[in-house]
């Protein structure tokens, strides 16, 4: 297996999304948001009732994602969005992640 090296213009941001963000689409909307842009990474439901995502992709287009993130489908109540970024790890795709 070869060692990915990410493209130096690629970005990781790491989001909590809290609020009414479960129960109402968000994960598929996301995806479907998320692969419409390109970018690829992972979303996936917590215990706690938020919602986590991975994106990467270039810098204006995870920003747009984030922004996006902040409203969501129309059914979600977004009251936090949290945004740490990260190491690209060069994912292939953007899929629904089930907690381990």
């Amino acid at each position: 297996m070869q060692n990915f090296t990410p493209h130096p213009k690629l970005i990781r941001a790491h989001l909590i999304i809290s609020g009414r963000v479960q129960g109402v689409g968000y994960r598929y909307a996301t995806v479907d948001t998320a692969s419409q842009l390109g970018l690829t990474g992972w979303v996936r439901n917590l215990p706690d009732s938020r919602v986590e995502a991975v994106f990467e992709g270039s810098r204006e287009v995870v920003e747009e994602m984030i922004r996006w993130c902040h409203a969501g489908p129309p059914a979600a109540v977004v009251k936090n969005v949290e945004v740490e970024y990260e190491q690209p790890e060069g994912l292939q795709r953007f899929e629904v992640k089930r907690l381990d």
